[in-house]
This record gives structure tokens, C-alpha cells and sequence, in this order.
């Protein structure tokens, strides 16, 4: 998305997938994101957040789950989401192996107040359901 702004991190940076990620793995009760792609190590330096999702998605089925749905909250002052939902759903449901009817992907601000208020940062928070099959 271009935006003046940008975010740092170890892998992409993409909060809103990485919120859905600790999700399902809080679901499924398994241990978080930075257990399983620690920072510390260079093989996820830059890596594709919505891959790594793929990689969660496949040890949830092994593990016996799968995905019912699953809804984010993406919470900074910009870029504004609108314009770019329907992509990420899409993109997020092909990594999920559910249809995009089943995600949500929504945007707020904090009303220019904390750190995403001044554009320090980007928030976000994500729910799902597991299911057995």
C-alpha cells in the first residue's frame, strides 16, 4: 500500500497477518509467532508474512484443525484500508484455505491519540474459529 509512513520489523512487518497468525496458534493452543519464526533467526529476515500464515495454516491441519473463519482489526491513522479490503481478504483466505466470505478485515483509528494515533506504529488484533474436520 504506499503511504509516506513505513513499518520496521524483522519479517515483513505486516501486523495485521501476524495478529491473525498468534490467533490461530492461540486457538489451536500452540506456542506464539516468535516461537515458531524467531526474529533472532535470519531465515525469516524479510519473510512473507501471508507465506508464513501458509506454513501455520499446514501445521494447524496436522495437528487436526482447520479454519472456520477468521476476522482482523487493523488499528492505525494510515493508509486507510478501504481501498485495499477486498485484496486482503482475498489474500488472506487463499492462505487460510477458506472461502472470503469467512474473513473479515476491518480498520479504525484511536482518534489521533497513543502511538498509532501519531503514527508511530500500526496495531491490530485478530479472532477465529478452529474447527475439527
Amino acid at each position: 500500500m504506499p503511504c509516506d509512513l513505513g513499518l520496521a520489523g524483522h519479517s515483513d512487518a505486516d501486523v495485521a497477518t501476524h495478529a491473525l497468525i498468534d490467533a490461530l496458534l492461540g486457538a489451536a493452543g500452540l506456542a506464539d509467532i516468535g516461537a515458531l519464526f524467531p526474529d533472532t533467526d535470519a531465515a525469516y529476515a524479510g519473510a512473507d508474512s501471508v507465506g508464513l500464515l501458509s506454513e501455520v495454516v499446514a501445521r494447524l491441519a496436522v495437528a487436526g484443525w482447520r479454519v472456520g473463519n477468521a476476522d482482523v482489526v487493523v488499528i492505525c491513522e494510515k493508509p486507510k484500508l478501504a481501498p485495499y479490503r477486498e485484496a486482503m481478504r482475498a489474500r488472506l483466505a487463499s492462505a487460510l484455505g477458506v472461502s472470503t466470505d469467512a474473513v473479515g478485515v476491518k480498520a479504525t483509528t484511536t482518534e489521533g491519540m497513543g502511538f498509532t494515533g501519531r503514527g508511530e506504529g500500526i496495531a491490530a488484533q485478530a479472532v477465529c474459529l478452529l474447527e475439527r474436520p
